[in-house]
C-alpha cells in the first residue's frame, strides 16, 4: 500500500464523538514507552504525525488520522500508564475499553509489544481480555533492531509458547523496527488486504 496522504483529524476522550463516517479504523495500542508514536510515524512516512516523547504515557486521547481518505489510523493511549494518579488511570482505562468494545468502525486492533522484554503480565492480561471479548487483533513486536536476529527469534518463539498456554490459535504477528522501517510493508499490506475484503 502506498500512503499518499495522512492527516490528523480529531482527538477525543469519548468514542461517541469520534468521526461519524463508516470508514474502517485500525487502532494501535501498547504499554507506555513501547514505541507506538514512532511506529505510526514510520508507517505513514510522516515524521511528526504522532507526537513522540521520551516520557512514557504522553498519549491521553483517542487520536484519529485519516489515511488516503480511505481508512483511519487510531492512536490510543497506552495502558500501564506511567506516573498517573488513580483517578486518571481509571478514566483512561474506561476511555480505552469503551472505544474497543463499543466502536463499530474498529476493524482491527494492533497490540504493540516491546520485543526486548520477556512476556509481561500486563500485556498477556490485555490480550486475554481482547480474546474474551471477541476483539480482532494482531500482535506487533517493536524495536526489533535492538536485538540480534537470534535473540529476536528466541524472544518471539518464547512469547508464542507463552500465548499457546491459553490460546489454541495465535493472532497474526508482525515484527517491526521504526528506525529501520522493518515490517512496514507487511503491516500496510495486511491493512490493505482487510480493506479490500470489506469492499
Amino acid at each position: 500500500m502506498l500512503i499518499r496522504d495522512a492527516q490528523f483529524v480529531v482527538s477525543n476522550i469519548d468514542y461517541r464523538k469520534c468521526p461519524q463516517d463508516s470508514k474502517p479504523e485500525y487502532a494501535f495500542i501498547g504499554r507506555s514507552n513501547v514505541g507506538k508514536s514512532s511506529l505510526i510515524n514510520m508507517l505513514t512516512n510522516r515524521k511528526g504525525l504522532a507526537m513522540t516523547s521520551s516520557t512514557p504515557g504522553k498519549t491521553l486521547l483517542i487520536n484519529h488520522f485519516l489515511i488516503n481518505n480511505d481508512w483511519y489510523l487510531v492512536d490510543l493511549p497506552g495502558y500501564g500508564y506511567a506516573r498517573r494518579g488513580k483517578k486518571e488511570r481509571k478514566q483512561l482505562k474506561k476511555m480505552i475499553e469503551e472505544y474497543i468494545l463499543w466502536r463499530p468502525q474498529l476493524t482491527l486492533l494492533f497490540v504493540l509489544v516491546d520485543s526486548r522484554h520477556e512476556p509481561q503480565k500486563i500485556d498477556l492480561q490485555f490480550i486475554d481480555w481482547l480474546g474474551e471479548n471477541g476483539i480482532p487483533f494482531a500482535i506487533v513486536f517493536t524495536k526489533s533492531d535492538k536485538l540480534s536476529s537470534v535473540k529476536l527469534q528466541d524472544r518471539i518463539e518464547h512469547y508464542k509458547q507463552t500465548l499457546y498456554e491459553g490460546w489454541e490459535e495465535l493472532p497474526p504477528i508482525f515484527v517491526t523496527s521504526s528506525e529501520k522501517g522493518t515490517g512496514r510493508e507487511e503491516l500496510l499490506d495486511y491493512i490493505e488486504q482487510i480493506n479490500r475484503s470489506l469492499k
